[in-house]
């Protein structure tokens, strides 16, 4: 993988693909990662994402992870990826570039900050469910963290950054170190379903326990991290002691698939919000506004089609 990318897409220039002819015209840079860059476009009045890569093959990659997706997609739902081709960079040379839906959402820590923490249960829930589309296409998410989760509107998740996506079966091809199980000597680093759910379970105490979390990486020697230390830091806290023993069994890889975890992650929903009768959370508030929206457009529209 080439490490000297260079190429600067400024603010007003127009990307025209090399076979294809897709006019894009370049807002701002989103983020940068180990390989590419990723870029708000405008066509047609409408808003995109364009990554533009440092390699044809490993962005290939990424292209065949989300096609994979896009058959599993409902009927009627946007598509991930609008467009695939190549474009000249300012410097003459030929770069590899695709087009997918602009997610409108905040970081995971930054929505959980402006809506508050009893959003977490849901936010999980749908992240999990996430991780489990993925999984049954075949595909590992592989570099699990905050910033690679963005949470919308009553707790919608999308996942970006598809750079460390795995087939099922292969060695992670990207990942970060703290969210890695081989990082705390739980195992391999082979593309299955646990790889990620030990992620998750270090990305829930990232959330809640950060500053023990990073203390703890830095304190342990490579020898003695283990699984019995991010258990430790979730049972004493007030936060995650309610999923103590689910974290114990993603650390362990004791879940058959994110399936498995997302019912466990489920029932421990409903049994916290049974023990407190007398208040509905603040995301169960939400997510029954979200649905009455989703309904009455849908009435709206039947009705406007048969009359």
């Amino acid at each position: 993988m080439a490490t000297s990318f260079k190429v600067e897409l400024r603010r007003g220039m127009v990307v025209t693909g090399k076979w294809k002819h897709g006019r894009y015209k370049v807002e701002r840079l989103l983020g940068e990662g180990a390989n590419g860059k990723v870029y708000l476009v405008q066509r047609d009045r409408n808003w995109y994402a364009l990554k533009v890569g440092f390699d044809a093959i490993d962005l290939q990659s990424e292209i065949n992870v989300l096609q994979s997706l896009a058959k599993q997609k409902k009927q009627g739902q946007e598509p991930f990826l609008f467009d695939v081709d190549d474009l000249y960079g300012p410097d003459g040379r030929e770069y590899p570039f695709y087009i997918m839906r602009y997610v409108l959402g905040s970081r995971l820590v930054v929505y959980l900050k402006q809506h508050g923490e009893e959003w977490f249960p849901l936010v999980g829930l749908n992240l999990l469910n996430k991780l489990s589309k993925l999984h049954e296409a075949g595909w590992v998410f592989g570099d699990l963290k905050v910033e690679n989760v963005l949470v919308a509107d009553y707790g919608h998740v999308e996942l970006v950054d598809y750079g460390g996506v795995t087939a099922s079966g292969k060695s992670v091809r990207q990942f970060t170190e703290m969210y890695d199980r081989g990082y705390w000597n739980c195992g391999s680093r082979s593309a299955d379903p646990g790889y990620d759910l030990f992620s998750f379970g270090v990305l829930c105490l990232q959330l809640h326990e950060a500053k023990r979390l990073h203390q703890l990486t830095a304190e342990l020697l490579p020898q003695n991290r283990s699984a019995a230390e991010l258990i430790e830091i979730a049972e004493a806290s007030a936060a995650l002691r309610p999923i103590a023993g689910w974290l114990r069994k993603a650390f362990a890889g004791q879940f058959h698939d994110a399936g498995d975890a997302a019912a466990a992650w489920r029932h421990l929903m409903h049994r916290r919000d049974t023990h407190r009768p007398s208040a509905t959370p603040v995301w169960l508030k939400g997510l029954a506004a979200g649905s009455a929206i989703l309904l009455a457009t849908s009435v709206y529209w039947l009705l406007r089609n048969v009359l």
